[in-house]
């Protein structure tokens, strides 16, 4: 039988050689026509990375096995050798409804259906969260949760220390022995300041603070980390994969250091400290994302002379905050499915996926219950779970994430040699450069290069928006933030006042020493949010005079002819709220005119084909001028006609390619409405 397959496979080995890659681009060339390889077929990525249309053995050799395998360095392949093991990734939901009660019957509903990690958002003036200010709140929080069979982690920005005394204390007063205790306090300064732009003291008392807490962490809780490094601030700030990697990169270094000045040894500074990264829905690039940071912190704990199973980095993926949009926001569920199998591919140890609803308030149960089932159906139905590093040996994928890593290593390497992260956090160098990534990314937002399925393209003005409570923000008592007194300062000390009803807040005041750091926070954007800023002022104009603004499609002949362009221009104009009743067509300028004088309308575009508008774009125009358009589109490039349709009355030309963000604002400004 084998013999047999052998022979059939010299047979069609000699019939089909396998072409050369001269070969192919022969017949690529061939069916381009003349159009440029390069602009037609390959794709530049905002990290700089040039995206082929074929990838071969040629661009990844695999000999001497550069990416490993799972388990082993440089840790590309995973952290482990089986991969994320017999139960896959850690189904992590996030929590910060802000009453207690409403915060345990979601943790308790996620559990009992499929969650296996919960993380805790504690409120504070830059994010809304759970109103937890003692232990008792924590408790009422937890209700009925059994700590030591649910990893904890906690998401407390400047109030990290404090935070996770009060963990502490509920895991004491719970009696979970420090052996079963399992989660991260996930202290992160750095983070903090950059998305806050405030610290309650120095950064260099919060340092010392957070060396502290892994210090008394790694001495208590075998299973419990201390310190976090979370990259969303970046990544909502508008930074590109590699500027994100980088900035993770150096915040973790930043702690290194600090953790082994403070006397731990560098095993087990390494293991005090997890990630937590966004994925976007760009599948492969999300991919090679992950892929790359375990690479890049394997490095960076081998130069720094951790051993090798130090070097694994502890990863936890969040699906983008960033991508999530508030207008059709059912597309979401695509969004966050699409970076959850990314994230599942590119072997994340623990997923947050985000509610559909995240970026329009507090998530009902409907919505946490997708986000839960997604997770569970990439696992269970896909088995993601039972594959090790399912992308591995992709020559694609390999080469992808090797170019990431590259990337994202000369940024990291250019922040450590302007003195580090929490540097260039303070001059803002960092920040002005992901300035400029989010603006180059915004103008390919405004020319839909990068379309927004819902938002700026295919908008549906009559769709029912999905309605969730704005988050309010929560006063604090002046009496539960003065100091509270916790003896020497030290960890137990915190835990010993946390347990005796010291508050979050004024556990806090007693740790904070020397003038309190500040920054410009840094900037958080969604990729919808230009659009939706029309949609919002146009239904402000619906609300005050009973209908959205409009233009009148001007479409010539009959609809197998206009079609295409009428449906262009409707979708084009909708996504800035500005309605386009549909029609049948046209036959003549004077039935055009008499139309538009009964729609209302004050702006027109001329939809049809090339050749009608050769034979009547001018007379159209025209008329309807005299009709009383006070501005005119005509939808297509007009080419070497431009000159002529001018002259006849169009005002402007809408094509593939162009602004539309520019035509939407100047439209809606030219129909009154404030934007």
């Amino acid at each position: 039988m084998d013999d047999r397959r052998d022979d059939a496979e010299t047979i069609f080995a000699a019939e089909f050689p396998p072409a050369t890659r001269e070969q192919w681009r022969v017949l690529v060339d061939k069916g381009l026509k003349g159009a440029p390889f390069e602009k037609r077929l390959v794709t530049r990525l905002y990290e700089g990375i040039a995206v082929q249309p074929l990838y071969t053995a040629e661009d990844w050799p695999a000999a001497g096995d550069p990416s490993g395998l799972p388990g082993f360095a440089p840790f590309t392949r995973g952290g482990h050798a089986g991969g994320a093991g017999p139960d896959g990734w850690d189904i992590l939901t996030e929590h910060d409804a802000a009453d207690p009660k409403a915060a345990n019957a979601a943790i308790l509903t996620d559990l009992l259906r499929g969650a296996t990690a919960i993380r805790l958002r504690f409120d504070r003036p830059d994010t809304p969260g759970i109103a937890i200010d003692r232990l008792d709140d924590l408790d009422h929080t937890l209700a009925d949760v059994y700590p030591e069979m649910v990893p904890l982690s906690l998401e407390a920005g400047g109030d990290a220390v404090s935070g996770a005394a009060l963990l502490a204390a509920l895991w004491r007063r719970r009696s979970v022995t420090p052996d079963k205790a399992r989660g991260a306090f996930n202290a992160d300064p750095i983070g903090t300041l950059a998305a806050a732009g405030a610290l309650p003291g120095s950064l260099e008392a919060a340092l010392a603070d957070t060396a502290a807490l892994a210090a008394w962490t790694a001495g208590n809780f075998p299973h419990v980390t201390a310190v976090g490094v979370d990259s969303s601030p970046w990544h909502d700030a508008g930074a590109t994969e590699s500027q994100d990697l980088a900035a993770a990169m150096a915040t973790g270094v930043a702690y290194l250091r600090t953790l082994t000045a403070a006397g731990l040894d560098i095993d087990t500074a390494c293991r005090q400290i997890a990630f937590t990264l966004s994925v976007g829905c760009d599948q492969f690039l999300s991919i090679a994302k992950l892929r790359a940071a375990r690479r890049l912190w394997g490095r960076i704990a081998e130069a720094s002379g951790a051993s090798e199973p130090a070097r694994a980095m502890h990863l936890t993926a969040r699906t983008a905050r960033r991508i999530m949009a508030r207008r059709d926001s059912w597309v979401n569920m695509l969004r966050t499915t699409v970076a959850g199998f990314a994230a599942g591919v590119g072997g994340a140890d623990a997923l947050a996926v985000l509610p559909f609803d995240a970026a329009l308030g507090e998530s009902d149960d409907f919505a946490r219950r997708i986000a839960r089932n997604s997770q569970i159906l990439l696992k269970e139905e896909s088995s993601l779970a039972r594959v090790a590093d399912p992308a591995g040996g992709s020559w694609y994928v390999e080469t992808l994430t090797e170019q990431l890593a590259q990337a994202a290593w000369a940024e990291f390497q250019d922040i450590e040699r302007r003195g580090g992260i929490a540097a260039v956090l303070a001059d803002g160098s960092l920040a002005r450069a992901i300035a400029g990534s989010w603006a180059q990314r915004e103008a390919n937002i405004a020319r839909r290069k990068d379309p927004l399925t819902g938002v700026s393209e295919f908008p549906n003005l009559l769709e029912q928006p999905v309605v969730r409570p704005s988050p309010v923000p929560r006063a604090h008592d002046d009496v539960a933030m003065a100091p509270a007194a916790v003896g020497s300062g030290s960890l137990d000390d915190l835990v010993e006042a946390a347990t005796g009803g010291a508050t979050r807040a004024g556990l806090t005041a007693a740790l904070a020493r020397g003038t309190p750091a500040r920054v410009d926070p840094l900037p958080r954007h969604r990729l919808h949010e230009s659009f939706e800023a029309l949609r919002d002022a146009a239904d402000r104009h619906k609300l005050a005079h009973g209908s959205w603004p409009s233009i009148f499609l001007a479409n010539i002949g009959p609809v197998a002819q206009h079609t295409a362009r009428a449906t262009y221009a409707k979708n084009l104009f909708e996504a800035g709220g500005i309605q386009a009743p549909g029609n049948n067509g046209f036959p003549d300028a004077e039935s055009v005119a008499a139309a538009f004088r009964v729609s209302g309308a004050r702006v027109a575009v001329l939809c049809g084909s090339d050749a009608l508008y050769e034979a009547h774009a001018a007379p159209f125009a025209q008329a309807l001028k005299a009709a009383g358009v006070e501005h005119l589109f005509l939808a297509g490039n007009p080419g070497d006609r431009r000159t002529d349709l001018t002259a006849a009355g169009i005002d402007e030309f809408v094509s593939v390619g162009c602004d539309v963000l520019s035509v939407l604002r100047a439209t809606l400004a030219r129909l009154g409405v404030p934007l």
